[in-house]
């Protein structure tokens, strides 16, 4: 429930950095064109969707913006609180609300321009104020987006860090299944090849050896694959799942691609044993490999990657230390 506080003084809004452009008088103009209203917990200020015909300065409580209507404080994107400007970049714009803004408790705002009033009604009543009522909203706006880019340009290292960061499993250092699937629409070129390789008798490693060697094996072999990357100068070595690992390289055709994959056969192959101990006889490494070629293989991405990773499965559990091509609805 919203509801006009007519008792209540709207002039706080002249000190609001939207104004600080504009003359003592304009800015008594702003406040005597503004309303206070209250908000009750839980009710709507303004909607996404909704064409931004005013904007709002909170004076008491709080208002959560969220990306959906019974959003909550777990899809809480923003929190306002007393002497914050809400909906102001949308009403200069003259654009729509992107968000829902909703009462987190009983709140008290001043609503610009006011009840029953638009800002062609006040440009109809003086043209010059409003339009400079306006500029100086885009002004204001304008260097607080100036502001927010010097910011990110002065931090790009720090924020490339932190991408890094996201994207990296942190027991290799490979990137992770969400960089292929946040970024595959920016890195995929024609033809790509996807090689994916699952190391043979993993468990058997594990299971006698212990965690800490199956973690150990696991880093020679990321370091293989990144080998294989800085051979040819392009693409990413990624860790899908716990010992599932592959190598996704652009504009790399077939004949490439294969001469890659057998060329990671044979390093994995190549890999140190580790030696006997105790009844445990000397350990020898060998992987399993499939690889494909999009959209030669096929032009659709998410099967060309599933499938393929089936014949991976389906080679390893067939005895492993093989190289498979796949083609679209074919078996080895």
């Amino acid at each position: 429930m919203r509801e006009m506080l007519e008792t209540l003084d709207p002039s706080p809004i002249q000190e609001a950095e939207l104004f600080s452009a504009l003359s003592q008088e304009e800015r008594e103009f702003v406040a005597s064109r503004s309303s206070v209203l209250q908000l009750r917990q839980g009710a709507l200020l303004f909607s996404s969707g909704e064409q931004a015909d005013h904007f709002y300065m909170l004076l008491r409580g709080s208002v959560r913006v969220s990306q959906s209507r019974f959003g909550g404080t777990d899809n809480e994107t923003a929190r306002f609180k007393p002497m914050d400007i809400l909906g102001d970049f949308d009403f200069a714009r003259g654009a729509k609300y992107d968000a829902y803004a909703e009462a987190a408790e009983d709140s008290v705002l001043i609503m610009f321009p006011g009840f029953g009033l638009t800002m062609d009604a006040l440009a109809a009543e003086n043209p010059r104020r409003a339009s400079k009522i306006l500029l100086g909203c885009l002004q204001r706006i304008t260097f607080r987006i100036k502001a927010t880019q010097k910011i990110i340009l002065e931090n790009m290292s720090w924020i490339q860090e932190l991408h890094r960061r996201a994207y990296e499993d942190s027991g290799t250092g490979l990137w992770n299944q969400s960089f292929l699937t946040n970024e595959l629409n920016r890195i995929l070129e024609n033809p790509t090849a996807l090689i994916l390789l699952k190391p043979d008798r993993f468990k058997t490693l594990v299971d006698s050896r212990g965690h800490i060697t199956g973690d150990e094996a696991m880093i020679s072999i990321a370091q293989v694959l990144k080998n294989a990357v800085r051979r040819v100068g392009q693409g990413w070595a990624l860790r899908f799942k716990s010992n599932e690992t592959g190598i996704l390289i652009p504009k790399c055709d077939a004949a490439s691609a294969e001469k890659i994959a057998r060329e990671l056969a044979e390093s994995i192959a190549s890999l140190e044993p580790l030696p006997a101990l105790g009844n445990m006889p000397v350990f020898t490494f060998s992987g399993t490999l499939s690889w494909a070629v999009w959209p030669e293989d096929n032009p659709v991405w998410d099967s060309l990657f599933q499938e393929n990773y089936e014949l991976l499965l389906d080679a390893w559990r067939a005895g492993g230390n093989r190289l498979v091509r796949y083609h679209q609805g074919k078996k080895p």
